[in-house]
């Protein structure tokens, strides 16, 4: 079916994630005393926004999606949808979208998801990808954007809060796509896409993921350090954290089946985030510190 076509260059997958994370950033703000209306119009506001960057990234994307096993069946790469009819596409998502979070949020929810948008679709998509080792650090700031527009749309503001959320959810992209482009090491190398692996090795690769994670690790129990969740939510990062790091260390085994090993760095990065964005959902401290706000 040709709307099912539509529906896949929006990669639902990434906005399922993405969903999950400003739910949690948005509950975890709102400690306990949620809006209805603005949670779902912020929700679904974001998600427009990331599925217009989707399909504007295909669209630009093409022709090195035609060459990487992984994409070369995508909609715009086979031409089941023409670039022109996907660029109307993304665009209308996105006017939809950012039309959702100005009329119902704030302008610092509403910046913070402008700032995602222009990095992922234009510094890096356009630009970093193809060109630079450093697209992957790049992307990732696009990538902790959503958490944040979710506490800015509850709380009105940007405090330390939001920023160890934005820090949090940026390391955890580095190794989470470091694995990625370890267990599609090929495709990358075929398009002539500088990510790690294939621009400065293996090696460096496997110890850029475990400082990444040491850190991701440190900066998750900030929240609970600095009175933003509580004891459950500090007790599953610690767990959850660590383990990824015991399994990022097994990647220096002998005779360890990279691609497998790769592949468990990336499914398990997916279950630690998830479980943290649920977990900061519910796991809320009614009282902030309000000596910590930044900018409201």
């Amino acid at each position: 079916m040709k709307i099912k076509r539509y529906i896949d260059i929006t990669k639902p997958g990434i906005i399922m994630g993405n969903l999950i994370s400003v739910a949690g950033g948005f509950l975890l703000a709102s400690r306990g005393d949620v809006d209805p209306l603005l949670m779902i119009m912020t929700v679904l506001g974001l998600s427009l926004v990331v599925a217009s960057g989707c399909v504007i990234n295909n669209c630009i994307d093409k022709d090195i999606d035609g060459k990487m096993q992984r994409t070369c069946k995508r909609a715009t790469v086979t031409g089941d949808v023409s670039i022109s009819r996907a660029l109307q596409f993304g665009v209308a998502l996105a006017v939809v979208g950012f039309g959702l979070l100005m009329r119902y949020t704030n302008s610092i929810a509403v910046g913070f998801a402008v700032l995602g948008y222009v990095v992922y679709v234009g510094v890096y998509s356009l630009y970093m990808k193809r060109r630079s080792v450093y697209g992957t650090l790049v992307g990732s700031l696009s990538g902790a954007v959503p958490p944040v527009v979710g506490y800015c749309a509850a709380s009105g503001q940007f405090d330390a809060g939001a920023g160890i959320l934005l820090l949090m959810f940026s390391l955890w992209q580095m190794p989470h796509s470091y694995a990625i482009a370890i267990f599609r090491f090929d495709d990358y190398a075929k398009a002539n896409i500088p990510v790690l692996p294939v621009a400065q090795g293996i090696a460096k690769t496997k110890l850029h993921i475990v400082l990444y994670i040491a850190v991701f690790a440190i900066v998750s129990a900030l929240l609970p350090l600095s009175g933003y969740t509580g004891l459950t939510f500090m007790s599953l990062a610690c767990v959850t954290s660590l383990w990824w790091l015991v399994m990022a260390l097994r990647g220096y085994r002998k005779n360890i089946e990279l691609v497998v090993w790769a592949r468990q760095i990336f499914g398990f990065s997916i279950l630690t985030i998830t479980a943290l964005s649920v977990a900061m959902a519910f796991d809320f401290q009614v009282l902030a510190p309000s000596f910590l706000v930044i900018l409201s």
